[in-house]
């Protein structure tokens, strides 16, 4: 019978994606031309069949063409630092590719790796924002690539989008991500006892569901494949909390109401998937005493997802006793904090904010990370500031 180990080892192997050496260090540091241009096109396929597939779902009317206009103004103004990032992310060594960690369609997640693995490293499970319909795991390698960077190492992970899936099928497949890097990330030279869960946009909301609804199986006696004390914080970036009381503001975003209540499983399923709704149940209320540090961010000028959506469900976390912090920052958008903000390099309140609490406590780690060098810059100043006046976000 196989371990878990010789399992992964053999899976990685036959799909061609990593070296069958569990060890970081024996991974071959080359690899084929035609190998990287062939994932490269894979890559750009996929992404461009999810535009298509939001633009199917949203319409072609007038006001949806114009956003269409903006966001390819939006991109083409900040492809000097895409295309960087997307050249790191298909060529680096250091980033293994479409790991398998289930059985279903898109059940693949990415690993950034830091250069020198001496030691067990820090661990963020990282979940990417989409608007449920266009999430992808490649959407989190400027993340990914930037903590590898300060000695973290980053799973992005993938899940099905919809209609490939509604919300109960994003959530299974992002609690199962969860359990296969709590499982095996020791073998990529992670600490098992030093991971966090973080998740940006609706990102936010399925990681922070998956996360709710696993302290409550946990509460029951429910069978688990992981626990909520393998997780030492949360991180949610921008996120959505709080399903009814954004249905108004996401119709007039152009999320049409009957596409998001289909993506949602219909009206009477929004509660169940609304964090701030039933972590007030007070028949599980008690379960969510073993949740760890919740640590929100949210933009003051983010009209994508407002600021009220973080602030109302930090309220209502230590209302029921649970430890949450809210951090907002003044003047920036859905995107800033995400995208112009680490393009731009340097420093980054909300990188900085996450680097250090994850190495707090960790003195030759903190020594590191001061030393090192500042981060690239990525994109022009200018192009930045033109993205962010014409964003559709």
């Amino acid at each position: 019978m196989k371990t878990t180990s010789d399992s992964l080892r053999h899976r990685t192997t036959t799909t061609g994606r990593i070296s069958g050496n569990a060890s970081p260090a024996c991974f071959s540091r080359s690899q084929s031309f035609s190998r990287d241009i062939g994932h490269a096109a894979s890559e750009t396929y996929l992404m461009s069949r999810l535009a298509f597939t939001l633009l199917r779902y949203l319409g072609l009317g007038r006001r949806w063409m114009l956003r269409l206009l903006a966001l390819l103004l939006y991109a083409m103004l900040l492809m000097p630092g895409f295309l960087r990032v997307v050249y790191q992310f298909c060529v680096s060594s250091q980033v293994r590719r479409s790991i398998i960690y289930g059985d279903q369609p898109r059940n693949r997640l990415d690993l950034y790796l830091p250069n020198n693995i001496d030691s067990p490293k820090p661990v963020v499970i990282f979940v990417t924002g989409g608007a449920w319909i266009i999430g992808y795991k490649a959407w989190g390698a400027l993340l990914g690539l930037q903590l590898a960077q300060r000695d973290i190492i980053v799973a992005s992970i993938d899940y099905r989008n919809f209609p490939q899936g509604t919300i109960s099928d994003m959530v299974e497949d992002v609690s199962q991500g969860i359990s296969f890097v709590c499982k095996n990330i020791s073998e990529y030279g992670g600490d098992p006892n030093r991971i966090y869960l973080m998740g940006q946009s609706a990102g936010a909301h399925i990681s922070s569901c998956a996360l709710f609804q696993q302290a409550i199986k946990e509460f029951k006696g429910d069978s688990i494949s992981w626990s909520i004390s393998q997780i030492k914080a949360y991180f949610g970036l921008s996120g959505v909390y709080h399903l009814p009381n954004l249905i108004e503001h996401f119709e007039r975003r152009g999320l049409h109401r009957s596409i998001f209540l289909s993506i949602m499983e219909g009206e009477e399923s929004l509660k169940q998937f609304s964090p701030e709704m039933f972590v007030e149940d007070p028949s599980v209320k008690n379960a969510f005493s073993i949740l760890p540090r919740i640590i929100l961010f949210h933009g003051t000028e983010d009209f994508t997802i407002p600021p009220h959506a973080s602030i109302t469900f930090v309220e209502t976390l230590k209302r029921i006793g649970v430890q949450a912090d809210l951090i907002l920052y003044k003047g920036k958008t859905h995107t800033d904090l995400f995208v112009q903000d680490p393009l731009r390099g340097g420093k980054d309140e909300l990188f900085d904010y996450i680097v250090d609490y994850i190495h707090a406590g960790d003195v030759d780690a903190l020594a590191k990370v001061a030393m090192a060098p500042p981060r690239k810059r990525l994109c022009p100043e200018l192009l930045l500031k033109l993205a962010g006046i014409v964003s559709p976000f």
